[in-house]
């Protein structure tokens, strides 16, 4: 982090060229992604190391589950990324499994571990914008359906119902199962 600062200064200082101006791109995705997979493992990890197997299990349906929607969504809706680079812009995975992991947190461990959670997806949504990865709207859109299948996949140890969607290449649906 503190190489992008000090990298940052010295592009302003040199007038941004463009050499410095692709580096600093190149380190916004970097932080992205280590962001997006730190989460993952934290959501995932976190529970296990606890002996909450039912947890890690949520955790990695949530993210799973963003990533399938995710990956439907770029190849319906073929967008062209701000670099040029592909054509799957739209949504941001990165955002979306980094809000599902952000949300199974919150969840599972709370708002003490939950705030810091979303502090870092939202970093890593605003880093997908400064790399030039994605617009604003992808990320918008990526944040919504990693919240969403977090929220829905991953249940607190005392709630007593649940809201399971599914699907398969000929449809889907939600489960939904409750305990007495």
């Amino acid at each position: 982090m503190k190489l992008l600062i000090l990298q940052t200064i010295a592009c302003i200082s040199l007038s941004a060229s463009v050499p410095c101006y692709a580096s600093a791109q190149k380190d916004w995705d970097t932080i992205s992604s280590i962001g997006d997979y730190g989460l993952i493992a934290i959501s995932v990890g976190l529970p296990a190391a606890k002996g909450d197997k039912q947890g890690a299990l949520q955790a990695a349906g949530s993210f799973g589950a963003a990533q399938i929607v995710t990956q439907g969504l770029k190849y319906t809706f073929p967008e062209t990324r701000p670099d040029g680079s592909d054509r799957k812009s739209f949504p941001s995975g990165h955002t979306s499994t980094a809000f599902a992991a952000a949300a199974s947190i919150y969840e599972r461990e709370g708002i003490k571990a939950g705030i810091p959670a979303f502090a870092v997806a939202t970093l890593v949504g605003v880093a997908r914008v400064k790399a030039e990865k994605h617009h604003w709207y992808d990320v918008a859109v990526g944040a919504g359906i990693g919240l969403a299948s977090g929220l829905i996949i991953t249940h607190s140890r005392g709630r007593k119902m649940a809201l399971i969607p599914f699907g398969d290449t000929k449809g889907g649906g939600v489960s939904f199962a409750m305990r007495f």
